[in-house]
């Protein structure tokens, strides 16, 4: 989803709650990366590898001007022929340690995934959630964002909200506009509704 594309669906969120809560969890990860000097372990259940996610956050990074925000993806069935940004196991959430920054990623049972996180959490390692039930892998968490099944959104919609507010919460870099940001304001203005007449 493109930038022109998030401005339209946040068109037509507005006056709901989602806009407000994605910018705040982003916000959260954000903060937590940056605060810490990055270490973003990202993590989906053995079902499900948030691939798509992990693509947008390094986009946001690159144009943020944030390295930070860039994700190790940790695979389930990552094997030691994979190349190497591929072959990142669960092993790596435990051997986590202060300063890093999770995001777990749960659409459906987190349950294999709680073990790990509990190490990761008691190591001092900040703990995200972006799931679809609160259960005890949001228990764990220090920010969650839930999508239920019954939600307007779903999580793949609600992850491009995510990545998109990650890349522009905070100031621009030098105090000058990125590109990113001017691109957004047109591609809002270019969809807004016509001015009523008078």
């Amino acid at each position: 989803m493109d930038a022109v594309r998030v401005a339209l669906l946040r068109e037509v969120l507005a006056g709901t709650e989602w806009l407000t809560a994605t910018r705040r969890f982003a916000g959260a990860l954000r903060g937590s990366v940056v605060t810490h000097g990055g270490g973003l372990l990202l993590v989906g259940t053995p079902e499900y590898e948030p691939w798509h996610l992990a693509a947008h956050l390094v986009d946001e990074a690159a144009w943020s001007g944030t390295p930070e925000l860039a994700p190790t993806l940790v695979r389930h069935d990552a094997r030691p022929t994979d190349p190497a940004h591929l072959a990142v196991g669960p092993g790596r959430i435990e051997a986590a340690r202060r300063g890093e920054t999770l995001l777990v990623v749960a659409p459906g049972d987190a349950g294999p995934l709680l073990e790990r996180v509990h190490t990761a959490r008691r190591a001092g390692v900040t703990v995200l959630t972006l799931a679809t039930a609160d259960d005890a892998l949001a228990a764990m968490a220090h920010e969650t964002l839930t999508v239920p099944e019954t939600a307007e959104l779903d999580l793949d919609t609600v992850q491009h909200l995510v990545s998109a507010a990650t890349g522009e919460n905070g100031p621009s870099p030098r105090g000058r506009r990125r590109f990113r940001d001017r691109l957004a304001r047109l591609a809002e203005t270019v969809t807004a509704p016509p001015p009523t007449p008078w």
